[in-house]
């Protein structure tokens, strides 16, 4: 079920997609700075708290408000889909670190990267319920092109 503000979002909606993809693309990259620069002014770990709390506490206020859902039925699903949660606290704190040692750019870049790579495989091989999907050579180049990218940002900085 995908979220759905006031009706005008429904399944297969491609400018929606989009729309919600560059929101998501612009937060992260903002969130992964503020909490980097958070962390380094509270601590690493203090910061993920902080973090991770806001979102829980915003989250629950989300699902009372506009939730259509059920928590009655998380028992019905692969125990597997557990694990997100987890998966957001090493988000957080290895985008944290990894801004904080390189730069927003790079880290940034290395992030969106790897993003892809792994939403390649998870399309190839329908990991998780996905509908399989081929990579092709044209995003092999892609994703080339975009590995290149960074190391010319890399060798930017470093002259």
């Amino acid at each position: 079920m995908i979220l759905n503000f006031a009706g005008i979002m429904k399944k297969g909606d491609d400018m929606i997609g989009w729309i919600m993809a560059v929101i998501a693309g612009a937060a992260m990259s903002v969130q992964g700075v503020m909490n980097t620069r958070l962390s380094e002014k509270i601590g690493l770990m203090e910061s993920n708290a902080y973090v991770q709390g806001t979102a829980f506490l915003l989250s629950m206020l989300a699902a009372v408000l506009f939730g259509k859902g059920s928590f009655q039925k998380i028992l019905t699903v692969p125990s597997l889909y557990w694990f997100g949660g987890v998966l957001g606290l090493v988000i957080t704190l290895t985008v944290m670190v990894s801004i904080g040692q390189l730069s927003p750019t790079i880290a940034i870049s290395v992030i969106l990267i790897t993003q892809l790579l792994t939403a390649a495989l998870i399309d190839a091989f329908g990991v998780m319920e996905s509908e399989k999907a081929a990579f092709s050579w044209n995003k092999y180049l892609g994703l080339i092109l975009m590995i290149a990218g960074v190391v010319l940002f890399k060798l930017k900085n470093a002259s």
